[in-house]
């Protein structure tokens, strides 16, 4: 893995909208655990955003303009979901389907996005992080394959004021930051040489 030479802006989105919820938890401790370069952020607002419909298109929602905003200023993503009926919460594919129509993808096309997930299952949200990969997929995102951030059985896993008390699991977060430090720094580097190709051309 190369070594990143440069500080790097990470959003995180939890697909939970509950205030205790262990992916938002899973996030604050990624933001702790954080090994740099990256300097991570927690979006606070998927719940502010309407359902997505084609005829809010022409004048775009105030909410979905910062999220926007947000995630085209960001070199990458880190996404946090628990599992919904075997796959991923209504807000979070609300979220990335307002980001797909947006005209630039939202940057979303080729931008370096890692994913975890936390269940008080004994399945740890996979069928949802499979769900959620596929999605990404779709819209051209640069997802991480590895690690897999799988915490089952998370009520075990946090103390009761939300930290992260699962050696583990901590260490698969710091992995998984340094994994997503990587991609961005050579996605990054690519982008500068073609770039470069471009204005000797």
């Amino acid at each position: 893995m190369t070594t990143p030479s440069h500080e790097y802006r990470v959003l995180a989105l939890s697909g939970s909208l509950r205030a205790d919820s262990y992916n938002t938890a899973l996030l604050r401790a990624a933001d702790k655990l954080n090994p740099g370069p990256l300097t991570i952020q927690i979006y606070p607002g998927l719940g502010d955003l309407p359902l997505y419909s084609q005829d809010l298109e022409q004048d775009l929602p105030a909410a979905v303009r910062e999220l926007h905003r947000h995630i085209v200023a960001a070199d990458g993503l880190l996404l946090a979901t628990p599992e919904h009926n075997a796959s991923i919460p209504a807000a979070l594919k609300n979220a990335i389907d307002w980001m797909s129509r947006m005209p630039d993808g939202a940057g979303m096309a080729g931008k370096p996005v890692a994913v975890a997930g936390a269940s008080p299952g004994a399945l740890g949200a996979i069928r949802a992080q499979l769900a959620l990969r596929q999605i990404l997929g779709s819209v051209g995102a640069d997802v991480l394959a590895r690690p897999e951030v799988v915490v089952f059985r998370a009520h075990e896993r946090f103390d009761t004021d939300g930290a992260l008390i699962d050696e583990f699991t901590q260490n698969l977060l710091v992995d998984l930051l340094a994994e997503l430090a990587g991609r961005i720094e050579r996605s990054a580097s690519a982008r500068a040489r073609r770039d470069a190709s471009l204005a000797s051309a």
